[in-house]
């Protein structure tokens, strides 16, 4: 695999937020419990997005473009840095961060096929169905803000009649607190 790190140290990445018929959005936890996330991946050279993103949407969680619809993507690439822990030095290109393009896709398949076992390394080990804006509240910290930008532009093609109220912890989050019950780091 060939990632594709731009000039800027950032890797071409795909996010993936799927949507069952409620509303509800899929959150996959990685392996060992070490925290829930939507599935994503890096684009390789010589793919168009939308192949990156059923590439992704296969090797993840085993669906196909018969699966799903596609609802609507973000506008332009959305970006997070990683915290310096995470930055591999010593790999070249160096890759500083993410740029990603988020799809909103509605399942109309059965999540009985749902698979996780397609790849050597599987990226998730369980999964559940969660309330539109709790992502946000449950991925690791340096990825919230991308999380929050992505479902915001995506809500209006979601709902049509309006996003779901926020929920009560909401407000913690945006003055900067920290919300009542821990958060997934």
């Amino acid at each position: 695999m060939s990632d594709l790190i731009d000039r800027d140290g950032f890797r071409a990445n795909i996010g993936i937020v799927l949507m069952s018929e409620d509303g509800r959005l899929f959150l996959g936890r990685r392996p060992g419990g070490r925290g829930w996330q939507f599935p994503q991946g890096g684009m390789r050279r010589g793919e168009s997005i939308e192949q990156s993103l059923f590439r992704e949407l296969n090797e993840e969680i085993g669906l196909t473009s018969e699966d799903v619809q596609i609802v609507g993507r973000t506008r332009h690439w959305l970006r997070y840095r990683l915290p310096g822990r995470y930055v591999r030095r010593h790999v070249r290109p160096l890759c500083l961060g993410q740029k990603q393009r988020w799809f909103l896709l509605r399942l109309c398949g059965s999540e009985s096929r749902f698979r996780f076992d397609l790849t050597a390394q599987p990226e998730f080990d369980h999964w559940r169905w969660v309330d539109y804006w709790q992502p946000v509240r449950e991925v690791i910290y340096f990825k919230r803000a991308v999380y929050t930008r992505a479902l915001h532009e995506l809500a209006s093609m979601a709902f049509p009649g309006g996003p779901p109220p926020y929920p009560s912890w909401w407000r913690e989050r945006e003055a900067g607190q920290t919300p009542s019950a821990p958060l997934s780091a």
